[in-house]
């Protein structure tokens, strides 16, 4: 019997074959590690939805910024929890809050080894949990909340942030944080935006993580998960407002959205791997359903091959150390 002419598995019949022609590269440089610093913790407090993953206090911050840059992540991204919460989030706002003094901390350890990343965002410090400056009958006001983006970003800036990750989804928000910026005479410090941001379901350990105040939803700003189309229309926004980077939130369930936005801009893409994407595997790994560090890298190389050019996952420090180990064999 006369066998098949074209055998695709040629190219699969051995390690150095299938390395030498893979189509994706997963690399340290290319993710990003979210942190999490909370005012008034005498030691991490770790977060139950989120295996693994804690809530740092200021000295603990350090020792895992150190460890990110000496495997050579691209960044990290800072989550600030205060102690206290108000209806505008002056915390965010505060040279003394959290978030801020987190940020000189992080630059003094790690100086240009790592980009420092920040959010720019009034939810975990409202008391109400909303992204903006709420009205008097309860609804988000966007421009109130531009003018509170402008002050957040002048305060990051001065902590010494490398890059902003505005993340609140109100209109004109780039547009506004870069001029700010400027004038401000901070035209080095880049802006990672948040462009394509849904209402999503995956979010549920995030709120956990920074002990949201939320009540209701974010459905009047975040988008639709039935919107594509949208998601490339706010990325093409964000871009001619000055985003130096668009990211597309969650990763797994919009990975259309993540190749749709790569083809239509000609900027870095950074995709998020979102807290319930995380807890997903982790909870089926613990259950014995799933093999871990398998699951970890066939969804970091999904999200790489979908278009995205950076990576932020709470696996970031163990994907590095792991492909470190596996080069060092």
């Amino acid at each position: 019997m006369a066998g098949p002419l074209v055998r695709p598995r040629r190219l699969r019949t051995t390690p150095a074959l299938r390395r030498m022609v893979g189509e994706t590269s997963l690399e340290a440089r290319q993710l990003v590690l979210p942190l999490f610093v909370r005012e008034g913790l005498a030691e991490p407090k770790p977060i139950s939805s989120m295996p693994g993953v804690v809530q740092h206090t200021r000295d603990s911050l350090l020792k895992a910024v150190a460890e990110a840059a000496d495997l050579g992540l691209g960044g990290v991204m800072l989550f600030g929890i205060p102690e206290t919460k108000d209806a505008t989030g002056s915390g965010g706002i505060d040279p003394a809050g959290v978030l801020n003094l987190a940020i000189t901390d992080v630059v003094a350890e790690v100086g240009d080894a790592l980009t420092v990343m920040s959010d720019l965002c009034l939810d975990e410090f409202t008391d109400h949990g909303h992204c903006g400056v709420l009205t008097a009958d309860g609804r988000v006001d966007n421009d109130r909340t531009l003018a509170a983006y402008a002050e957040m970003a002048r305060a990051q800036a001065h902590a010494g942030v490398d890059m902003v990750g505005p993340s609140g989804m109100m209109d004109g928000q780039v547009a506004v944080i870069r001029a700010a910026l400027d004038d401000a005479e901070h035209t080095d410090v880049s802006i990672l935006a948040y462009s394509a941001k849904y209402a999503s379901a995956f979010f549920g350990p995030f709120r956990e993580a920074v002990d949201s105040s939320l009540e209701g939803d974010r459905r009047t700003y975040q988008q639709d998960p039935g919107n594509a189309r949208e998601g490339v229309r706010e990325a093409l926004l964000d871009v001619a407002e000055g985003a130096d980077i668009v990211m597309v939130k969650p990763a797994l369930a919009y990975l259309d959205v993540v190749q749709r936005v790569r083809a239509a801009v000609d900027v870095p893409v950074a995709a998020y791997n979102i807290s319930g994407e995380y807890a997903m595997v982790e909870a089926a790994a613990a259950n014995g359903w799933i093999d871990r560090e398998a699951a970890i890298f066939e969804t970091l190389t999904s999200i790489r091959r979908a278009g995205a050019d950076i990576v932020l996952t709470y696996w970031a420090a163990e994907a590095a150390r792991l492909m470190r180990a596996a080069a060092s064999r």
